[in-house]
């Protein structure tokens, strides 16, 4: 079963719900960015959060995620799109624990206390920007602290990483659930209640519940309203060709130095990991053009 995510509603719309796996996309973060298994947590529960918030906007409309910790793991930055497209790196990769005294992966740690902004590119000429402190490392109630305090829309997030002896991702994928107005007390509670009982996310993965079947089990069988199916992958837009304008931008005298001291370039796309060289004939060609 390919990633992909589901955008649902319940309770005659007053619950907009999302679900998602992101094993794949979460595994191809780790294995380019070679994650150790806290910080592929870390890694892992952002990208998948990053990706449904994506999913909630429309056209070419798209988002970034900073979560900037004073943890060991540093910050952690991520995009998404409407077209279920993400990328992200983590600063420091190589971290790890003991497991927390719940027994998971101790991501708390590993992120530490700072701040968590997401600046939104909807086309306009200024772009949204909303910032709250990290209110417990987890990344899950950090974003549901965001969305209640920064979009004032009340909502339920949990994101989930499981991760195999040999450092690969076993099972990935989180929820979003959101209160609408309108929505009575009663079904709050019903949710509320479902969610205190649910188990680990990335287990219920593990187990080969799909994203439907995880939003059954939180608002219930019957009560849940697909809308829409998209598939979910990790996608860096960086290219050879985007360097190279950013290489003429820097001016012929810069260039110079490029092939006096290095006899060529080499950059590397932080978002990706993707490494791109540059002969000195190469940056010959570039100042030429």
């Amino acid at each position: 079963m390919n990633d992909y995510l589901i955008k649902a509603t319940a309770f005659n719309g007053n619950i907009r719900a999302y679900a998602i796996k992101s094993t794949d996309t979460v595994e191809e973060a780790r294995r380019r960015h070679d994650t150790w298994a806290t910080a592929s947590a870390a890694l892992g529960r952002t990208l998948t959060i990053t990706t449904m918030l994506g999913a909630m906007l429309k056209g070419d409309d798209k988002l970034t995620v900073k979560l900037e910790g004073d943890g060991p793991v540093g910050p952690i930055l991520a995009d998404a799109n409407a077209k279920g497209e993400v990328r992200g790196y983590i600063t420091n990769p190589h971290v790890d624990f003991e497991l927390n005294d719940k027994g998971k992966l101790d991501v708390a740690r590993a992120v530490g206390q700072g701040s968590l902004s997401v600046v939104k590119d909807l086309g306009l000429k200024h772009n949204f920007t909303g910032q709250v402190p990290i209110v417990s490392g987890e990344v899950s109630e950090d974003f549901t602290y965001y969305l209640a305090n920064s979009e004032q829309v009340p909502s339920a997030v949990g994101a989930g990483v499981l991760v195999n002896p040999d450092h690969t991702i076993l099972a990935a994928g989180g929820f979003i659930i959101q209160v609408m107005p309108g929505a009575d007390d009663e079904v709050i509670t019903k949710i509320e209640e479902s969610i205190a009982k649910i188990p680990p996310i990335s287990s219920l993965l593990r187990d080969g519940n799909s994203p439907e079947q995880i939003l059954d089990k939180l608002l219930g069988e019957g009560n849940v309203n697909v809308l829409e199916e998209l598939p979910v992958a990790f996608e860096c837009h960086c290219s050879k060709e985007r360097l190279e304008q950013a290489i003429k931008s820097l001016g012929n005298e810069e260039i110079d130095k490029m092939i006096e001291e290095e006899n060529g370039a080499e950059a590397t796309c932080h978002f990706c990991n993707e490494v791109y060289q540059f002969t000195a004939e190469d940056l010959e060609e570039l100042k030429t053009e």
